[in-house]
């Protein structure tokens, strides 16, 4: 870990939140759902990390003891 993450942790955003977009937009006419655009899919990826980052961080604590 270092400086070169935060870059990557960026561009890994930004990208997720792309693929999020292009796969709602795939999927939602088949359960007739509205298509949705590329800031709701950053909300969407957002909200996403904040819940698996601290499950994460907590079962990687968990498997060094």
């Amino acid at each position: 870990m270092g400086f070169k993450a935060i870059p990557a942790a960026g561009l890994g955003f930004f990208f997720s939140s792309f693929l999020a977009m292009v796969f709602w937009g795939v999927l939602a006419p088949r359960y007739d759902l509205s298509t949705i655009g590329y800031p709701t899919a950053m909300l969407l990826t957002i909200a996403l990390w904040l819940i698996v980052a601290p499950l994460a961080a907590a079962s990687g604590k968990k498997g060094k003891k």
